[in-house]
């Protein structure tokens, strides 16, 4: 479990993440979010074969499971194959979990290279209105 904020993501900059995932294991990504109209945006690959992945939103902590909303099911993904993108737009404030699910393989423990990006929406003011 990896607990981030917005501002260790915007941190990261361009470098990539490697996450060890034991077979019939997973990991998750925890991002905590306080800002609406963010896009939480996911560049990720494996190796040496697929992984399942699936994106969970919480409204704190201490929020039940059985009361989390599924963004992106749990879908297996050729990751070891092509280079997985995605985003979520950020509607509330809360806990955006990246679940990386290795449980399926039992013997097999993969690695998962990835990349965060935290994107803040432009908001038009006029300025350069003449």
């Amino acid at each position: 479990k990896l607990p981030l904020t917005v501002e260790e993501i915007i941190n990261f900059g361009e470098s990539n993440r490697e996450l060890f995932i034991k077979s019939s294991t997973y990991s998750i990504i925890p991002i905590t979010v306080t800002e609406m109209g963010l896009t939480i945006s996911w560049i990720f690959s494996s190796d040496p074969k697929s992984i399942s992945f699936s994106v969970v939103y919480q409204e704190s902590d201490d929020t039940p499971l059985d009361q989390c909303k599924v963004l992106i099911p749990m879908t297996r993904c050729n990751s070891h194959k092509e280079t997985i993108r995605g985003q979520v737009k950020v509607r509330n404030a809360g806990i955006y979990t990246l679940i990386f699910d290795n449980t399926f393989s039992r013997f097999i423990s993969k690695r998962v290279f990835y990349h965060l990006a935290v994107e803040r929406p432009v908001i038009y003011d006029g300025s350069d209105f003449p």
